[in-house]
């Protein structure tokens, strides 16, 4: 088993890839392609151990279950926090005829993603949960590298680029040119994090609960410039009252919301100016031009870009799949179709 950023060739022999992420898992099979995009989440039966629900309908338990039904997260932060929780979501998710299919495969080999600066615990985490699966051999992929290529930036040239991929937990910012990493920086906020500033901003002010699934349309209420002033003024919100338990609607003015998830979203241009600072003079001005290029899933964040853009100046792009760009990345590299560059030594004269 490998530990280091493994070669493109090795990664052709991969069968199948996963990207394991906080909010979603996300597998794709060599011919097959993305077989698996559902939530990371299991519900189970605490009296019994048996697993109940994998995926979309454990998401839809969440904070509907009896006492002794759990909806876990076996994944936190891009690093796997339950192997055993995890082999078995990922067994129900893949399915028996997926299974069986794989299990075919001779030395079956496996290629997973994994975040920036994972330490060696959470790679041997990674590596033991498709071990678990039956894979004979585990390459471990950068998440930055992945996404670069999911998204079609050319990594393997000799010319900067830099992504921002923007995971529920974390957002990772990397400057990449020849096929690697040249500085990178983990931020721990991520999309949760914004959900949380709202949640709290909503107790706090209008004494409002919301139910658990319903933070995502709160940001969809700030509308397409929602981080900007040009939005709308206010939006209205449905919850639960804190004292009396009932539900009730409140009209919230949408700039107390701007201020709410301002903090989490400046730690991240903080990430962006590091990386920037620790870059190579020429590396900066190539960016200059081609600017930032936007994955994960929070990358969708209403006004986001927008923000990123007048904070920085420089080009913003959001990928055109965002939520994807990772595990398509995985998937470019098992198919072989990412070429790397060949840098033929120079004889002497």
């Amino acid at each position: 088993m490998t530990a280091s950023t493994p070669s493109l060739e090795a990664l052709r022999r991969c069968h199948f890839a996963v990207d394991l992420g906080a909010a979603r898992t996300r597998v794709y099979v060599k011919g097959a392609g993305l077989v698996v995009d559902q939530p990371s989440a299991a519900a189970i039966n605490t009296r019994t151990g048996a697993l109940i629900a994998v995926g979309e309908f454990a998401e839809k338990m969440t904070g509907r279950t009896p006492g002794y039904i759990r909806v876990v997260r076996p994944v936190s932060g891009g690093t796997v926090v339950d192997i055993e929780m995890a082999q078995r979501m990922l067994r129900h998710l893949l399915g028996d005829r997926v299974r069986r299919a794989l299990r075919r495969k001779p030395r079956l080999r496996a290629a997973v993603c994994t975040p920036h600066d994972a330490d060696p615990l959470s790679q041997r985490a990674a590596i033991e949960t498709l071990v678990g699966l039956g894979a004979r051999r585990v390459e471990l992929v950068d998440t930055l590298i992945a996404a670069a290529v999911g998204c079609g930036l050319p990594v393997e040239q000799p010319e900067a680029t830099m992504i921002m991929v923007c995971g529920a937990h974390a957002t990772q910012v990397a400057v990449l040119s020849l096929g690697s990493i040249v500085t990178a920086v983990r931020i721990p906020v991520g999309g949760e994090a914004v959900d949380h500033a709202i949640v709290q901003l909503l107790r706090h002010q209008h004494e409002l609960v919301l139910p658990s699934q319903s933070v995502r349309p709160l940001q969809l209420a700030l509308s397409g410039n929602g981080l900007t002033p040009q939005g709308p003024s206010t939006t209205e919100i449905h919850g639960r009252d804190v004292a009396t338990g009932l539900a009730r609607s409140v009209r919230v003015d949408t700039a107390t919301v701007r201020n709410a998830i301002q903090t989490p979203l400046t730690a991240v241009l903080d990430g962006i100016g590091k990386v920037l600072r620790d870059c190579p003079p020429d590396l900066v001005a190539d960016l200059a031009d081609r600017g930032i290029m936007m994955v994960g899933g929070s990358a969708l964040l209403p006004g986001f870009d927008q923000m990123l853009r007048q904070a920085t100046g420089m080009p913003v792009h959001i990928a055109e799949r965002p939520d994807v760009c990772a595990v398509q990345g995985l998937g470019s590299m098992l198919e072989g179709r990412v070429e790397p560059l060949v840098l033929h030594p120079t004889s002497a004269d």
